[in-house]
């Protein structure tokens, strides 16, 4: 028996036993097999994580190669309120170093969220003893940190980013490709959750390309340090001024104020600064529009620069509404009109030149549309089709009153008459590259449409060359040099009575030097300013200050300028010390043969031929006035630095052109453009086509030599004077063209 009952017992211990072992057999293999990918990724998460390796952001910088924005390295701080030992404890240990109150830390550690950022992109030194405090839970991770060496300069152009990407400007603008694509790594953790020496990269992050913008950071610097002096001293409630290479559309400077230091943007008080009105905010121009409308009559034969118009003493009454000229006058040239800006005699030609056929010409000159540049918040403006155009509207409009344009469009469309009449896409980025520096995308010049012919703006820049010289410009001549422009003073509504208010608006001026070989257009505005009432005398003076330097930054000698030595050197960039980018690519323009030599100047003006050679640094004796009609040496020779030119010059027998002629084919050329830099680039340039013109109009052009789309006025421009008029009436004289 108690051998039987021994036996029982085995039996069941053994039985137990079996159960157990089934059971944890069992266990294993649900544990081992079953949950296995389960556990294995909670294994990971314990262990290791997934860390996203932040790509380096691409530089932006000027024409030159200097940087506009860089990146440098930087950690940000987080924390695994899981992993953590004491909220509190942390948060105190935190609290001076972030210089964050501890409350807020606290919150942050006790949410409940498995992950949480508590500060992004910290300087070196306050990661260095974030490190020291080695508390488990929290960690560091490397991201870029966006720089801009020149703090305000070019702020509104260039932009800034956020933790999330570029919020403004160029930064925004070309985010993709400025961004880069961010890699993938795995790091150890010991057991207390911190970080260890352990990374196995999955994909490597790809860096951003860099973006080279058409800006100069030395002619950007001689704007705003103008505009600061100026929206400054004048108590404005904003100022700009727009610099444009006529010949390509190139942006050179904006310069706005207020302003921010793109370093610091979040400082919720600069936020009204960020906007770039230079492309957001649209005006009333006033007085600068007279030009267009001048353009468009002078083009289409209403009116010729010696056509005579009667004043009406200064007054005009039109729809029951009584437009004023700032000064009574009788008989004007049209000449004198623009000279003397009179709002009487604009409004006469504007009557005589129709709805149709300026509003044809406003939206040829881009009025009315994106101008194209690729900036966030850009406006067309306001510019209503004639047919919802009130008796008051054509009047308006022909003094620059119902219609509202911003300031690129006004640089554009006088960059168009300052280029012959070819109206230009603006152009604010250059070129994209590579970590390398090797070029990726080259954006040439583009070539929108020609406007009007290249007779119409001779004629116009005689025009405004004496606007400048004896008419309302005279504060903005530059002595030595020919300067045109025109002022402009433009009322704003008041809200409350919904009139004009007598209130200084916005006063400007647009400009073009040197008028006999256009080098810059400028377009300067003050809104608002407390203690000047006129453009003449607030915005013409700022666009001599700027011009003055930029004419010599850019070595424009002044007329009748003696034999110089030329000198190609780049001044340094203000306010970086960084070395300029240059871009591999543009090496393959240059001679082939490494030997610089002398291109054929024959045929083209002082200035011209002294800019043409400035890149060789060479010495140039001229004797005579006019034209190149004998060159030494010949075209092809090598030269040398140094190298001695002699040239002959003669007085041409035709007008000289403002702008060298282009193709008449449509076929595209190649231009070699001198830098500043000594290299050469090649700009392709398609022959200008895409005049604006109607049915039938065709026809005419190609039967004679008027350009397309003009015709002959059978009216008189101005209304019959009373008896007591000083001089008789005057039909408009199509002759003398």
């Amino acid at each position: 028996m108690k051998i039987a009952g021994l036996r029982t017992r085995v039996l069941i211990v053994a039985a137990l036993l079996a159960v157990a072992f089934g059971g944890l057999t069992a266990r294993l293999a649900h544990l081992q097999i079953v949950r296995h990918s389960e556990l294995t990724a909670l294994a990971a998460r314990q262990y290791s994580r997934t860390v996203v390796l932040p790509s380096q952001r691409g530089p932006i910088v000027d024409r030159h190669g200097a940087a506009l924005a860089t990146s440098g390295p930087a950690d940000s701080l987080f924390a695994q309120p899981r992993s953590l030992g004491d909220p509190v404890r942390v948060a105190a240990r935190l609290a001076p170093i972030l210089e964050t109150p501890e409350a807020e830390l606290h919150a942050a550690l006790v949410s409940g969220r498995p992950f949480v950022w508590l500060r992004r992109r910290m300087p070196p030194a306050v990661a260095a003893q974030i490190r020291a405090l080695r508390e488990p839970g929290l960690d560091l991770v490397p991201e870029p940190m966006r720089l801009y060496p020149n703090r305000e300069l070019a702020a509104h152009v260039v932009g800034f980013v956020g933790v999330d990407g570029g919020l403004e400007g160029v930064e925004r603008a070309w985010d993709r490709d400025l961004a880069g694509a961010p890699g993938k790594a795995i790091t150890g953790r010991d057991a207390l959750g911190r970080g260890i020496e352990s990374t196995r990269t999955l994909k490597p992050p790809v860096p951003g390309q860099g973006v080279m913008l058409t800006l100069d950071t030395n002619i950007q610097y001689i704007a705003e340090r103008e505009i600061d002096a100026a929206y400054r001293r004048t108590g404005a409630k904003a100022a700009m001024a727009v610099v444009m290479e006529p010949r390509t559309g190139d942006v050179l400077a904006v310069a706005i104020r207020p302003t921010f230091n793109p370093n610091a943007f979040v400082d919720p008080r600069m936020r009204e600064h960020w906007r770039n009105r230079a492309v957001t905010d649209p005006f009333e121009p006033g007085s600068t529009f007279k030009v267009i409308m001048a353009a468009a009559a002078l083009e289409e034969g209403v009116v010729t620069p010696a056509s005579r118009i009667y004043g009406e003493n200064g007054a005009i009454t039109i729809a029951k509404t009584t437009i004023h000229d700032w000064k009574k006058y009788g008989w004007l040239t049209f000449t004198e009109v623009l000279q003397n800006s009179s709002n009487v005699g604009s409004i006469k030609v504007g009557l005589a030149l129709g709805a149709e056929r300026y509003y044809r010409y406003m939206t040829g000159f881009g009025f009315g549309a994106l101008t194209g540049v690729r900036l966030s918040g850009e406006s067309r403006g306001t510019l209503r089709d004639p047919s919802r155009w009130s008796a008051l509207s054509l009047p308006t409009m022909s003094i620059g009153q119902e219609v509202s344009v911003t300031a690129l469009q006004m640089v554009t469309a006088f960059s168009a008459i300052a280029n012959g009449g070819t109206l230009m896409r603006p152009r604010l980025v250059n070129a994209t590259f590579d970590a390398d520096g090797r070029e990726l995308r080259r954006f040439d010049p583009v070539t929108v449409r020609q406007v009007v012919s290249k007779e119409t703006t001779q004629a116009l820049m005689r025009i405004l060359v004496r606007t400048v010289h004896e008419g309302t410009g005279r504060h903005a001549v530059i002595p030595g040099y020919d300067v045109g422009g025109k002022t402009g003073t433009a009322q704003k509504l008041d809200p409350n009575t919904k009139r004009y208010s007598r209130a200084p608006g916005v006063l400007s001026f647009v400009g073009i030097a040197p008028a006999d070989a256009p080098r810059f257009v400028m377009f300067v505005m003050l809104d608002e300013p407390k203690n000047e009432k006129w453009g003449s005398e607030a915005a013409a003076p700022i666009f001599a200050a700027i011009g003055r330097d930029v004419l010599r930054y850019l070595d424009v000698p002044p007329r009748d300028a003696t034999a110089v030595h030329l000198d190609a050197t780049t001044p340094g960039t203000p306010g970086s010390t960084a070395a300029p980018i240059r871009l591999v690519a543009t090496a393959v323009n240059e001679p082939p043969d490494g030997i610089a030599r002398m291109p054929d100047v024959t045929g083209k003006t002082k200035r011209q031929v002294l800019a043409l050679l400035a890149p060789l640094r060479i010495d140039v004796d001229m004797a005579g006035r006019g034209v190149v009609v004998d060159q030494e040496p010949a075209p092809g020779s090598p030269v040398d630095f140094g190298t001695r030119v002699r040239l002959t010059l003669d007085s041409p027998t035709v007008l000289t052109a403002a702008v060298p002629k282009q193709p008449t084919s449509a076929a595209p050329r190649t231009v070699v453009k001198p830098t500043a830099l000594g290299e050469s680039h090649r700009v392709p340039s398609a022959g200008f086509a895409g005049a604006i013109e109607s049915s039938g109009e065709a026809a005419e052009r190609d039967a004679g030599p008027r350009s397309v789309g003009r015709g002959r006025s059978e009216a008189p421009v101005g209304a019959k004077p009373p008896s007591e008029a000083p001089e008789p009436p005057s039909e408009i004289d199509d002759a003398g063209r």
